[in-house]
């Protein structure tokens, strides 16, 4: 009966563990992306999707219609 207690403990204290260390790993994650600027202007090669200006004219509902 000791051993079997002993063993519940070792696996509550683990279990614990390992959530601690998953909780303060996404909160670590969360402070590294919180101040990432998700709609900056894009770089390089970017097509616009909605009112191409340039020579070719993308549609986006083409786009769905063809699957691309």
């Amino acid at each position: 009966m000791k051993r079997m207690i002993w063993d519940t403990v070792k696996i509550f204290i683990i279990f614990v563990a390992c959530t601690c260390l998953f909780y303060f790993g996404l909160r670590m994650m969360h402070t590294e992306y919180e101040q990432y600027h998700r709609y900056d202007l894009p770089e390089g090669p970017a097509v616009k999707v909605f009112g191409n200006d340039g020579g070719t004219k993308i549609r986006f509902p083409i786009i769905f219609r063809f699957g691309e």
